[in-house]
């Protein structure tokens, strides 16, 4: 460095930059005058804000990012109560992108285009302004135009404030940052769409990635949720509870708690940084499906029950079609694959399921299926196609699968056990809303796989298990010539 730079206020300042390349908590500490002006009376970060900075350099330290070859992502997913200080810590972790890693690129998005500008971004703007580095950032907030960049550089050193509305799922998309590091925040993440996380996801492929996920836990299905859940293995996962953070309002919360009870799911969502039990749309509550993956039950166990085969084909897409068993509380997926084009390749499949297991009823979706059961009579099989959009016998339910999967919720309530997570992922996924005549009607199977990002087939072919009530046949001993007691299945009529 010459003696003119040593001199130079900006260079001394961008070196400093430098130095804390792998300390955010010393950056923190560094870049706003703590104890001064609008900072009076605060020495620095909460306890629990100082402990996410300190693991986050320390993942820093050990990626040891050399500008060429590409590091694992750093991705840290925290739930929370209210008024923990969340934006604050958004905004600070922003800014230490952007003072500490020159042509960094970023995007930040929320839950809705208001949250994003007067709350995240405005946040932004504020501790901007008490930044040491501030002055070499310009910030924008106007309608439709939420951006922060350097002053010299405004193309390739930049975070950019996205709405989440998934068509505009786009703006996610890789960020190319190979010698720097691209980033996203999202905020109140729970009701991020899943299909912006998905094109997310695809730009942690270069450079220094990171990725946070901050929210209130209000809905229990969705990415935000599977970051505690399928993919924790993924992410560092924090669930900050409101009583920990210094500046919350201990009185209220004292209240709330009086009124609704520490376990309740108000209590947890807003205090305790807990999922729910159910969201309010959701239809069959995750802690049923929990507890039905928990339990054992053998094929011996229920011996005495009818044995039913449900099969949800898919003639299209990447959907797959799936076949599963139910005998009693025993549930099993026996078989998913690929479209199911061929009929006769199908059918033969089912047959061999059916008479392997010696089922005493196939129930099998109307929307694709009608090939599948005309195979299956010229064999002989008394199949039966179920119309998901026909009557319910359920005068709770507007339509057919509406009642099956009522009755799929109480056989969970009664003890059934699911086999595997992707079925009890079908189920909880599914929400609800209640019709002007009091009619409960679920949401249309192209939204549940919106949000999943897969057909539910899994949850559908349970499903069809309990299609209608289905009687234990009697066999006959092999080279018996006793007469067979008893019937397949209730007399049913899809259509009526």
């Amino acid at each position: 460095m010459s003696a003119a730079e040593k001199l130079d206020p900006e260079a001394l300042l961008a070196e400093d930059m430098g130095r804390f390349f792998y300390d955010p908590l010393g950056w923190v500490m560094y870049a706003f005058e703590w104890g001064v002006g609008e900072l009076d009376g605060f020495t620095g970060p909460d306890d629990w804000q100082r402990e996410f900075l300190t693991d986050w350099g320390e993942a820093i330290k050990r990626n040891n990012f050399d500008g060429v070859k590409p590091v694992a992502a750093y991705q840290a997913a925290t739930s929370s109560g209210h008024g923990i200080g969340k934006s604050a810590l958004s905004s600070w972790i922003i800014l230490f992108i952007m003072s500490t890693r020159p042509y960094c690129k970023g995007v930040v998005t929320a839950n809705t285009s208001e949250q994003l500008r007067t709350k995240t971004w405005g946040e932004l703007g504020k501790w901007r302004k008490r930044c040491i580095t501030g002055h070499w950032f310009v910030y924008n907030n106007g309608k439709g135009n939420m951006n922060l960049y350097h002053a010299a550089h405004p193309e390739s050193w930049r975070v950019d404030g996205q709405t989440c509305r998934e068509e505009n799922s786009e703006s996610f998309a890789g960020l190319h940052a190979a010698n720097s590091s691209p980033f996203y925040l999202f905020d109140e993440a729970s009701a991020v769409p899943d299909k912006i996380w998905e094109v997310a996801e695809g730009g942690l492929t270069d450079g220094e990635p990171f990725w946070f996920v901050f929210g209130n836990p209000t809905r229990n299905t969705g990415r935000f949720r599977e970051c505690f859940r399928k993919f924790k293995q993924r992410w560092r996962c924090r669930q900050i509870d409101s009583r920990q953070a210094k500046m919350t309002n201990k009185a209220k919360i004292e209240e709330w708690r009086s009124d609704y009870g520490e376990d309740s799911d108000f209590f947890k969502v807003r205090v305790r940084g807990m999922f729910p039990d159910a969201s309010d749309a959701q239809f069959i509550p995750t802690s049923l499906t929990d507890e039905a993956r928990r339990r054992v039950i053998t094929e011996r166990d229920v011996a005495h029950a009818a044995t039913i085969i449900g099969v949800d084909p898919a003639y299209s897409g990447g959907d797959d079609a799936v076949i599963y068993m139910r005998r009693g509380l025993f549930a099993k997926k026996l078989w998913s694959g690929n479209k199911t084009d061929d009929d006769v390749v199908m059918a033969k499949r089912i047959a061999d399921f059916e008479d392997k297991h010696q089922a005493d009823a196939v129930f099998i979706d109307f929307g694709y299926g009608t090939g599948i059961k005309s195979v299956g009579a010229t064999w002989g099989r008394n199949w039966q196609l179920i119309p998901f959009s026909s009557a319910s016998l359920d005068p709770q339910m507007l339509n057919k699968r509406g009642e099956m999967y009522n009755s799929v919720k109480k056989w969970l309530q009664e003890g059934g056990a699911l086999d595997e997570q992707e079925t009890a992922e079908d189920l909880y996924s599914v929400e609800y809303r209640v019709k002007l005549d009091g009619k409960i009607v679920l949401e249309p199977k192209d939204e549940v796989k919106a949000r999943l990002g897969r057909s539910p087939g899994c949850g559908d072919a349970l499903a069809l298990t309990f299609a209608a009530p289905v009687m234990k046949r009697n066999r006959m001993p092999q080279g018996s010539n006793a007469i067979p007691q008893g019937r397949t299945v209730t007399d049913y009529d899809p259509f009526r």
